[in-house]
């Protein structure tokens, strides 16, 4: 699929099942991850990949941390939060690692590994493969954080759910150009 075709089309893919992608096709979502824009090349990213068994220690990791919120969650809510490390065969979390610099604050570090994920759904897209970016209350919990080994400087980005497309996608929804673009 040629570049723009690719970015003409993509759209998030949330029903996803095995195989996870093949090693060619994720060192190609990985390299393009690698392109975002990246002022002053600070590389201020990291990414963990969750795959097999590792999906079931995130899922019981996020229980925990449910847990430690509410000790009284009912156990099909346990079981509703458990299964979202399960939506997909392989996970990839972008873990924002700030490097200190006087030009690049925090937060533009931070939409740089925004940035990566948004390269990595792109690649996957241009290779068939389905993929959607999540976050919810689990990426911004501190057991989480803690338990996947970020520093106190870092922050999880996104959740990036790599898969088997399972069910059609929908359509890519054509939008009016002029509603968003406007000469000043």
């Amino acid at each position: 699929m040629d570049a723009l075709t690719a970015l003409h089309s993509r759209v998030s893919v949330s029903r996803l099942s095995e195989p996870v992608p093949d090693q060619q096709a994720l060192r190609n979502i990985y390299r393009a991850a690698l392109r975002a824009a990246d002022h002053a090349l600070l590389h201020p990213w990291r990414f963990l990949i969750i795959e097999g068994t590792s999906l079931l220690r995130l899922g019981n990791l996020f229980v925990t941390a449910s847990l430690s919120d509410d000790p009284e969650l009912p156990l099909d809510k346990q079981q509703s939060i458990r299964s979202k490390a399960l939506r997909a065969p392989l996970i990839v979390i972008a873990v924002t690692s700030p490097k200190p610099h006087p030009k690049v604050p925090v937060i533009e570090q931070e939409y740089s590994t925004a940035a990566s994920i948004q390269n990595m759904l792109n690649a996957a897209h241009a290779q068939g493969i389905g993929a959607i970016w999540r976050t919810g209350p689990m990426a911004a919990h501190p057991m989480v954080l803690e338990g996947l080994g970020l520093s106190a400087e870092e922050k999880i980005t996104g959740f990036l759910y790599l898969g088997q497309i399972s069910a059609p996608p929908r359509p890519a929804q054509e939008l009016p150009i002029d509603d968003y673009f406007s000469r000043w």
